[in-house]
């Protein structure tokens, strides 16, 4: 009656009296003891604020307590648990990609033969910086070196080369 009406040392009291028996019976469900102490706490802190519902015609004060202190455990457990399965899915879901070895190799062909074909279709200069870039790996500053052409000339080239070879490919 004193704890419901916000009695702190009535409330000391009855966790004095009930610490030892929430804790334990946590410490049961749970088995590691952090964990359990952080439930007995939100058991604590629930009865506290629950205090005013309690109603000793239905049981006794050590009954409500253990009964909501197992109720927080199970709750916690099933959390544990649920975490654990979403994280098995997740890490599952990411560490087995469906992978096709020769149909991607097919596709891997076949878009090279496109890149190809449209390359055939650019100007000889076009397609000259580009391989030169893509194929060769060199900057534009090596390109410009190399074919003895202007920076600026070099940079036209694979700007325009590139739109008119993503028309070539269809690509926007």
């Amino acid at each position: 009656m004193r704890v419901a009406a916000g009695d702190r040392e009535a409330f000391a009291t009855v966790y004095d009296a009930l610490s030892a028996r929430v804790f334990g019976l946590v410490l049961r469900v749970l088995v590691d003891r952090s964990q359990a102490e952080e439930v007995t706490q939100e058991v604590f802190v629930d009865m506290w604020r629950k205090a005013p519902t309690y109603d000793s015609a239905r049981g006794s004060a050590i009954g409500w307590a253990l009964a909501l202190a197992h109720s927080k455990a199970v709750d916690r457990v099933r959390s544990s648990q649920s975490q654990r399965d979403r994280d098995e899915r997740i890490g599952i879901r990411d560490s087995v990609a469906p992978f096709d070895v020769v149909s991607e190799a097919a596709d891997v062909r076949l878009e090279g033969k496109r890149v190809r074909e449209a390359l055939e279709t650019l100007t000889e200069a076009h397609r000259e910086a580009i391989v030169l870039a893509y194929y060769g790996g060199l900057t534009q500053t090596e390109i410009a070196e190399r074919l003895q052409t202007p920076l600026g000339t070099v940079k036209t080239r694979l700007r325009d080369g590139m739109i008119r070879l993503r028309a070539a490919m269809g690509v926007s």
